[in-house]
């Protein structure tokens, strides 16, 4: 049987898999070339997760221009938000677990009722959280430790971007059901129309250029705000819409229970491991805080660009979740382990890649956010010290998405509790309080714990038992 051109190796083969990529793909990623079907599947996905940190990279580029102290309230915000995206994450994780095995098992009407209830789950825990958030957002602010005048200055800020939580959460909830059925060229396109909206609103809303009002660090939550939930408005759109992977009836929209509690039941391990890596980033905020504004707003800016240039790795790595899903449901494990190691490597390289630009480069990227004589020497130093676990955090990113897509959401919950608790937090205060080494030791801790974090991963999925996991 003659090769086409997109099964073909070489320059053209290649340029033709990537615009199927983009353009969307109808692979059955149970057979054919795994290098192929990495590429149809990482493609979107790190496109996607580029645009994801576009939200929190835009705003920082923004809000910098009014100051420390807008920038410090960003970071207390986003520390307390990092709660709201381990749950809609985790929630996504169980969703593309559950998609993609249904998928894998050639079960379309499961996979189209697995999408329904999860989106409805997505909309109810939104809500509830949203309306909490909005109600409790200067005591949030003070618990973090805002003084009177930054509370004063950031709840209306804090309110608005707790209002957008129910887009936060269907947005990603809305992307893993594309990302699970193999069709993640929908998910990245649903976060640049989001992001396009961000970016074009953004210094319009902050600054009251044209017609628009002046709302100062406001602005921000509500451009975001918008942005999202055109996003959210784009993937109704697709999912009403048959496609290669998924298709919905009027029989999927009904109420299915013992698909929520699946749903629900492997969430709880989802939630659990990314709730336990984001409450340790409140602790790292904590420990910085102590050592004043200036400090905390370098912390900031750099987390801000090492989230940019982290999302496309673990977009790379989110293809292992697709591939180990489906090929499970398709009774080849040994198919989904070759994928995982393969897209190991290339993380890899992706990431070394990534910590040589931060080596050499990484005062003159912080340059482009802040100038500030007093933030710019902290940003550096984070992220020049914090890329020395890169090339482990690679492996990491992958194994989390390879036990996720086996519906083994526990494992990495425990992973991350060894790692980002009960070493990286008692690390960070040792190294920059007990021996002395101030936020430097905050940023070596972060980029022990990702090598440790990595290292327990392979060990464990070495063992195998990932693969009999039923979902």
């Amino acid at each position: 049987m003659q090769a086409t051109p997109t099964q073909r190796t070489g320059k053209g083969g290649f340029f033709a898999s990537l615009r199927e990529a983009l353009r969307g793909t109808e692979m059955d990623f149970t057979s054919g070339p795994l290098g192929r079907g990495i590429l149809l599947l990482a493609v979107p996905m790190m496109l996607e997760m580029l645009g994801e940190a576009l939200f929190a990279l835009t705003d920082a580029f923004f809000v910098a221009r009014l100051g420390p102290a807008a920038l410090a309230t960003v970071g207390l915000t986003e520390s307390l938000l990092e709660v709201v995206y381990a749950i809609a994450v985790g929630l996504g994780m169980a969703t593309t677990a559950l998609v993609a095995r249904r998928v894998g098992e050639k079960d379309r009407r499961g996979a189209a009722a697995t999408a329904v209830q999860a989106l409805g789950v997505a909309a109810c825990l939104g809500c509830l959280l949203a309306l909490l958030g909005v109600l409790a957002a200067p005591r949030l602010l003070r618990l973090m430790g805002a003084d009177a005048a930054t509370v004063a200055a950031g709840s209306g800020y804090t309110r608005w971007v707790y209002a957008g939580i129910p887009w936060v959460v269907l947005l990603f909830v809305g992307n893993a059901v594309f990302r699970g059925a193999g069709d993640a060229s929908k998910a990245m396109r649903a976060l640049w129309v989001a992001n396009l909206i961000n970016m074009l609103l953004d210094p319009c809303l902050i600054f009251g250029l044209g017609p628009f009002p002046r709302l100062g660090l406001e602005g921000a939550a509500v451009a975001t705000n918008i942005g999202r939930a055109t996003g959210v408005l784009y993937l109704f759109s697709r999912l009403a819409r048959a496609g290669p992977h998924l298709a919905l009836t009027r029989t999927d929209l009904r109420l299915q229970p013992q698909v929520v509690r699946r749903l629900l039941r492997l969430s709880v391990g989802g939630v659990g491991q990314f709730l336990i890596a984001t409450a340790s980033y409140i602790g790292l905020v904590r420990v910085l805080s102590t050592f004043g504004g200036a400090t905390l707003a370098g912390y900031v800016v750099a987390i801000r660009i090492v989230i940019f240039v982290i999302m496309p790795s673990w977009g790379l790595s989110s293809a292992a979740a697709t591939l180990v899903g489906q090929n499970l449901g398709a009774r080849n494990p040994e198919r989904a382990a070759r994928a995982v190691w393969l897209t190991g490597v290339y993380n890899m390289i992706l990431m070394g890649t990534i910590t040589l630009v931060f080596l050499f480069l990484s005062r003159r990227i912080v340059t482009l956010f802040t100038q500030d004589p007093a933030v710019l020497p902290t940003a550096a130093a984070a992220l020049r010290i914090v890329s020395y676990g890169y090339v482990f955090y690679a492996w990491g990113m992958v194994m989390t998405n390879a036990f996720n897509g086996a519906g083994d959401t526990t494992t990495p919950s425990w992973i991350n509790l060894v790692a980002f608790w009960l070493f990286q937090l008692p690390v960070a205060w040792l190294l920059s309080r007990t021996l002395g080494l101030g936020p430097h030791g905050v940023f070596w801790a972060i980029a022990l714990a990702y090598s440790l974090s990595a290292v327990i991963g392979v060990a464990v999925f070495r063992r195998g038992l990932w693969r009999r996991r039923q979902v």
